[in-house]
Formats: structure tokens, sequence, C-alpha cells
């Protein structure tokens, strides 16, 4: 499988980026120049360094406070990987968890979770998390916990989709026919050959969740103010994108850029995990 990833070179160069901001966001106290909150009242408003006015102390400019853009950005990518993988772990383990046990047992359980499902099914995600956080106020659990509420809906109908095909597989009523308790036949037989969907939906589902805490940032009732978030910096630097564009710019192109790099990736895990795009 690995061959077949690495044979793949959009799937290779955009794994390359996304780990390039992963390890700038691990990094940010290191190669960040300046301190991300740090205001200068004589260095407002600064141009990136190729272009006229531009200093060699700040790379990419300064935003209207005099705050250090390179250094904001760094940290920014901090904190849109951190949420965006806390958001899908927490997604992946519940909604799989749920989706396992309705395919499998079926019944009232079942039931129940399809009329849950077809409600949150009714909002739209972004809708959704707006309507919390605008209840809650800017904060860093409840904007977790805002975009984690209705996630898991999706991991939750692969998982249970999938369990309902495995359930009645060969393997499975050969292992039940040994004894195997039900436990064992959903952590042990079932659930190693569901993970591949379930990795590349992943995959997919963090470059939404990316956009939407960049979305309820630049709303102003995403991250706190005093945490630095690309979608707080495209807000800052709107009123201003005349005459200092690079205040909204470069924020905006990071986004762009690490949305598009984790769905290529994704891309190429499901074509490296599905046996029918291999085929």
């Amino acid at each position: 499988m690995l061959r077949l990833l690495f044979g793949n070179r959009v799937a290779v160069a955009a794994g390359a980026v996304v780990l390039l901001f992963v390890l700038a966001g691990l990094a940010a106290p290191v190669i960040a120049p300046h301190d991300p909150n740090l205001q200068n009242a004589s260095a407002i408003r600064v141009p990136p360094l190729w272009q006229a006015g531009g200093t060699g102390r700040h790379l990419l400019g300064t935003d209207s406070l005099g705050r250090d853009l390179l250094s904001r950005m760094v940290y920014g990518a901090r904190i849109s990987i951190l949420l965006g993988v806390a958001v899908v772990l927490i997604t992946l383990v519940v909604g799989t968890a749920l989706g396992m046990a309705a395919g499998y047992f079926r019944g009232w359980f079942d039931l129940i979770m399809s009329r849950v499902v077809d409600t949150l099914l009714a909002f739209p995600f972004l809708i959704f998390a707006l309507a919390i956080m605008a209840a809650t106020g800017p904060n860093l659990v409840a904007l977790v916990l805002a975009l984690a509420f209705k996630g898991w809906v999706d991991f939750y109908r692969v998982a249970r989709g999938d369990v309902l095909a495995a359930r009645e597989a060969d393997y499975v009523t050969a292992a039940r026919g040994l004894g195997a308790s039900t436990p064992y036949l959903l952590v042990g037989e079932i659930l190693p050959n569901i993970i591949p969907p379930l990795i590349v939906l992943a995959t997919l589902r963090m470059a939404t969740i990316i956009i939407a805490e960049a979305s309820l940032s630049f709303l102003g009732i995403g991250v706190p103010p005093s945490i630095p978030a690309w979608g707080t910096m495209v807000s800052d630097g709107r009123a201003d994108v005349a005459a200092a564009w690079w205040i909204a710019t470069f924020p905006g192109m990071a986004i762009l850029l690490l949305v598009l790099s984790v769905n290529l990736f994704g891309e190429g895990l499901r074509d490296v995990l599905d046996p029918r795009m291999r085929k």
C-alpha cells in the first residue's frame, strides 16, 4: 500500500505540505521570530520584505496593531491543526462506536439512533456550530464540542453500513461458531475490516473542520481573540485590504493551501485503501 501511495505524486506532495504545516505548528515557539501578540506602535502595517517599505525584521509584514504576521501565522497553524485533530478523533471514536453497536445489535438501539441522526442531519453543520458558539462565546473547549457535536454522524453512518454487511460475512460467522464473544467479534474481527474507509473519511473531514473553525473565528465567535488564528487574522485584515493587502491575504492563502493539501492527501489514501479504486 505504501508503494501505491508513494506512486501518487500529487498525494505525496500534498502529504509533505501537511507535514510541513504540522512541524511548523509544533515548533512555533522556536521558529516564530516574535511574540505573536506583541504590539508595536512604531511598526504598524509594515509591508512584506520584498515590497517597498518592508524590513528584514518582519518578513511577511505586520498587521494594524504592529504584530508580526509570520509569527501569528505559525502559531495559527498550531491552532487549526490541533483543533482539527481533536475534533476528528472525538467524532471518529464516538461515531464508530455508536455505528458499530447499531449495526451489529440492531433492534431498538438502531431505531433510536437512526431518529437522532435524522434529526441532526436536518441542521446544516456550520449553522449548528454557529448557534452553539453564539450562545457560549469564544472558547476553545466549546468550539471543539460544537464542531464535534454533529460531526460524529458521518462516521456513524459509515460504520453502521459496513458492520451491517460484515456481521453476516463468512469470517464473522466462523468466529461466532467457534465461540468467539461479541466484544471480540466487534473489535477483533469486524473493526479491522472497516478501518480503511473510516481513515479516509477522517482525513477528508479534517479539512471541513479547519474551514469551519476559520469561519467561526472570522465571525468572532470561534477561537478567543487572544489566541492567534487564521480566521481571526483574515477578519482583522479585511478592512485594510486596499492599503495593507498582506494582512488578510497570507492567512487566507494558508487556509487554502492546508485544506487543499489535506483533501488531496485524503483522495490519495482513498485510492490506496479502497480496492475498487485500485482496480
